[in-house]
């Protein structure tokens, strides 16, 4: 299946964003994972990307987990990044938001970030899911 490329506006700039939905598995349970990927100059610039864990707890699991950013949590992923070290204006390589380095600053509603997708070494899903649950 082909990746739908989306466009956001933000100042004089146009973004191209794309999210694909994954998976992810925690200690005691499956997770749905939205890996956003943005670029401001086209293919060749450097690539934002940021795994979305979502914090959905539903009674199937993730089965039942229907979470999917939209353009405004693109828009604020974008508008940290930025504030953040991330020039859309470099060519090549990626820019990742990575869990280790901002998950006390960055917040999204419904989500947060996650390196378990891209390493194992990451924290565990199940347990970041029934902390944010604990703080609602």
């Amino acid at each position: 299946m082909r990746t739908r490329l989306r466009h956001l506006r933000h100042g004089s700039r146009v973004f191209t964003w794309s999210a694909e939905i994954h998976h992810v598995r925690g200690d005691r349970d499956w997770h749905r994972c939205i890996r956003v990927r943005a670029w401001g100059t086209g293919k060749t610039g450097q690539a934002l990307q940021a795994d979305l864990l979502s914090l959905f707890v539903g009674p199937w699991g993730c089965a039942s987990d229907e979470s999917y950013p939209t353009p405004a949590d693109v828009r604020a992923l974008i508008e940290y990044a930025v504030g953040n070290g991330w020039d859309p204006a470099r060519r090549g390589g990626t820019y990742a938001l990575s869990e280790l380095q901002h998950v006390d600053r960055f917040r999204l509603p419904g989500f947060v970030l996650t390196d378990r997708f891209r390493t194992p070494h990451g924290v565990d899903p199940t347990e970041r899911v029934l902390a944010a649950q604990q703080q609602v």
